[in-house]
């Protein structure tokens, strides 16, 4: 991420996708960046919702992960648009 500040602006202007590193990642504070090294999903969402958006977790084929607990379920995908796409 290239910061939070940066991550809510793209949001604003439209962004629909905030993601991490999924390793540890090196370059950028090798390179001399200041920003967070890592988020917790709670300061994620924060950082979402203070961006006036709704934080949704989804899986790599963008189907809603939905969490309950040390539960956890994939809900059905949404068409797009009514044309039959599915998101």
């Amino acid at each position: 991420m290239l910061g939070e500040k940066t991550a809510q602006v793209a949001l604003s202007f439209g962004a629909d996708d905030l993601d991490g590193t999924v390793v540890h990642e090196l370059i950028y504070h090798d390179a001399g960046a200041e920003t967070p090294e890592g988020l917790t999903v709670d300061q994620l969402h924060r950082l979402i919702r203070e961006a006036g958006r709704e934080p949704c977790e989804r899986d790599t084929l963008y189907r809603r992960v939905v969490r309950d607990g040390h539960e956890w379920s994939i809900e059905e995908p949404v068409s797009a648009g009514g044309q039959g796409v599915e998101i």
